[in-house]
């Protein structure tokens, strides 16, 4: 149903009429605030603290909370059609439990009525790696409970904003704040954990995912489009032969015994299969126990599209230590601020390859650069390599959908600068430029060539 709504029945002609163009943010990335009108301390706001870059942190960010009116009115500007944005759990429940904080759920609910009075679409991520300290230190993700902790949240959040947000993400990139936090230890709360301890952290992630699904479904008082936000390393093929593209499909889409959790079919698996990768049985039969009957009918409640983050081509993980090329660089390949690779065939081959597996509708919920942005003595942000890199991406995804593969929305990484986790304030992935003293905003060369993309629905990319 949310295909044929997007696609109003058009077919291998472009963009449909109705493609959700966008761009996103996550909540401890720009709000700020991050004690005030009751707002409870996340792992990011604490565990986090010590390990950003130059030694700064999330208190202040670029100050969305007091600032949003203006931030709507510079996405209107640009001409978004959807914004994708998270909601802070310790914002609406201080203690990740109990008590629900008015105030800081009114601030959700005052920036969907703006949006809405700007003609922007809300799209609401429900949980972005923020987890409240309070429930860390009963465990997070390690506890069984965290189950019902995150479904009453959900609850709290359906029934105050269901009302006009009709389309949900319920977990933005497990890869991420279970992988790298659980697995390489570099992401709040920093441990190495043993397969067991993954498998049964991985498992809780999933079966909260499912079961906020079905309190959506069940609360919310529009009818309620939900996916889920993975990333996900993509193998590209090093040319257009059969042989190659099966080489390149069949790497994207498995599992090692090494790093398990930073792959796609782990999560994605058992939400659109019912089932895990028959792989993790014979790598780790006895964690696989902890598995038990009835979990996987309640992590693969049907989704109505498959939300993908994608940057660049599949990178493996690297030991400690190593400083050797991946197979896409070489001597002087181009790469962003943040050392990633700059190869748009990801956004085209991962959305073939998850198509062919999944067989649902795809949303591009994160694509985009960190680049190297000041003002420019005329006051402009000539940032060109942004602009030239959004281009190719968008080419290639374009190809995608010409060739028939249903993508119904693209949200660029990210809607204006903000702190990038453990990087601080030093990559700037926005078309807003943010100066960090002021606060001051400044829409980015790329913001205005977005809204051309947008005005022409992609027609002349």
């Amino acid at each position: 149903m949310l295909y044929k709504l997007i696609m109003n029945g058009e077919n291998n002609m472009g963009f449909s009429k109705n493609f959700m163009w966008g761009a996103a943010s996550a909540a401890f990335q720009i709000e700020g605030a991050y004690q005030e009108d009751g707002k409870g301390l996340s792992i990011w706001d604490t565990l986090g603290r010590d390990k950003i870059l130059h030694g700064e942190n999330g208190d202040v960010a670029a100050d969305n909370y007091h600032h949003y009116k203006e931030d709507v009115a510079l996405m209107k500007e640009i001409g978004m059609k959807t914004y994708r944005f998270s909601i802070s759990w310790s914002r609406v429940k201080p203690d990740g439990i109990g008590k629900v904080n008015e105030k800081g759920l009114q601030f959700y609910s005052d920036l969907v009525d703006e949006l809405l009075a700007n003609g922007i679409r809300p799209l609401v991520t429900l949980f972005h790696w923020d987890l409240p300290m309070a429930l860390q230190e009963q465990g997070g993700w390690k506890n069984p409970k965290i189950v019902d902790w995150f479904a009453e949240y959900v609850e709290v959040v359906i029934d105050k904003l269901s009302d006009r947000v009709d389309f949900w993400m319920t977990i933005n990139e497990p890869q991420m704040f279970i992988g790298l936090a659980y697995f390489a230890g570099v992401f709040p709360p920093f441990e190495h954990c043993d397969t067991k301890t993954l498998v049964q952290i991985s498992h809780h992630t999933l079966i909260a995912h499912g079961k906020a699904v079905k309190v959506i479904r069940q609360n919310a008082k529009k009818t309620p489009m939900i996916g889920f936000a993975p990333t996900g390393n993509c193998c590209l093929p090093k040319d257009d032969s059969t042989k190659e593209i099966e080489r390149a499909k069949s790497k994207s889409l498995s599992i090692n015994a090494f790093d398990f959790t930073m792959s796609n079919i782990w999560w994605a698996d058992p939400i659109f299969l019912g089932k895990y990768p028959k792989e993790a049985y014979e790598y780790f039969p006895e964690a696989m126990e902890y598995v038990k009957e009835g979990d996987m009918e309640l992590i693969s409640q049907p989704l109505d599209f498959y939300g993908y983050n994608v940057y660049q081509g599949l990178v493996d993980y690297k030991q400690p230590g190593d400083t050797s090329y991946d197979e896409y660089q070489s001597q002087g390949s181009p790469r962003t601020n943040t050392k990633w690779n700059v190869t748009p065939s990801a956004i085209y081959w991962s959305s073939k390859f998850l198509y062919e597996r999944y067989k649902k509708p795809l949303f591009i919920a994160e694509n985009g650069m960190a680049g190297m942005d000041w003002v420019s003595l005329d006051g402009k942000v000539h940032d060109m390599q942004r602009i030239d890199f959004m281009h190719r991406y968008l080419l290639e995804l374009k190809k995608a959908v010409e060739e028939g593969i249903p993508i119904i929305g693209y949200t660029c990484w990210a809607v204006m600068d903000n702190l990038e986790w453990l990087h601080g304030y030093d990559m700037r992935f926005g078309l807003i430029y943010v100066d960090y003293q002021t606060q001051k905003r400044t829409i980015k060369d790329s913001g205005y060539w977005y809204r051309s993309v947008i005005e022409q629905n992609g027609k002349f990319l």
